[in-house]
């Protein structure tokens, strides 16, 4: 290992160090709070079956907030991307596009959560239109990205023969990212139906506006069997992302070098 790379792992240890000092993490409270963490979880153990039903519901609606917010989400994210790439537009265009892409972006769900409450009112459509803007602000930024790491040859190709620029997004652009677009599509539903679980704590809707008021009355035991649903949940949308990535993704991207090696 050099010396510049020591003086480089010497400089992050000094600052986790004084970041650590400045948050007041203190390993020896944490090592003395695992008996109160032992008392939860053995709460949490005493499950009560007769609330499955309502969790099964609470997480049903849960999936349909999520779906709404990252279906439409995309949408308005996808034509806002386009208009965001720099390769497809003057910066009198992206540049304004970028700014409020990054205003979107500036805050999370929750807090886009707290401000529909306040707008439309305790319920799941508070919390689909913040997942609607946080779908918007993070698929529109990643997407711009892709489409701007595009290799030229084939946008100079059909630019030469006098392609409109509709034509040019919808025969290289979009098929040029398609793969990256689905991949991130994935990505936000999941995040979406995890993020969805805790804006309840704001009255947003969905399985956790149960979960945050069982557990503030200590009732872990109720609480356990939601969250017990979530897990499941979220393990089978892990699973059907993974499958959808492999017969699609994989396929793409593998028929894209073999028309590259043939080129």
């Amino acid at each position: 290992m050099t010396p510049k790379n020591n003086i480089i792992i010497g400089v992050v240890v000094a600052l986790l160090v004084a970041a650590s000092y400045n948050v007041e993490a203190n390993p020896i409270e944490f090592a003395e709070g695992l008996p109160n963490l032992g008392i939860v979880l053995e709460e949490l153990l005493l499950v009560e079956p007769k609330h499955v039903p309502v969790a099964l519901w609470a997480m049903f609606e849960t999936v349909q907030m999520a779906f709404i917010g990252t279906a439409v989400g995309i949408a308005i994210a996808l034509p806002l991307s386009l208009l965001a790439a720099r390769n497809l537009n003057s910066k009198y265009v992206y540049a304004p596009i970028r700014a409020l892409l990054a205003a979107i972006r500036t805050f999370p769900s929750i807090l886009w959560a707290i401000l529909f409450v306040i707008m439309v009112g305790l319920g799941p459509f508070a919390g689909v239109l913040a997942i609607i803007m946080y779908t918007v602000g993070f698929v529109a930024k990643l997407q711009y990205e892709v489409i701007e790491t595009i290799d030229a040859d084939p946008m100079d190709a059909a630019s030469s023969i006098g392609v409109s620029k509709w034509q040019l997004i919808r025969y290289v652009v979009i098929p040029e990212s398609a793969s990256h677009l689905l991949g991130q599509v994935l990505y936000m539903f999941d995040y979406n139906l995890r993020q969805t679980s805790i804006l309840g704590l704001v009255g947003a809707g969905g399985i956790g506006f149960y979960i945050i008021n069982y557990i503030k009355f200590f009732e872990y035991g109720k609480a356990a069997i939601f969250m017990i649903v979530v897990l499941i949940t979220v393990l089978i949308v892990d699973w059907t992302s993974v499958k959808i990535r492999d017969k699609y993704i994989v396929k793409s991207q593998h028929g894209m070098e073999v028309t590259a090696k043939l080129n």
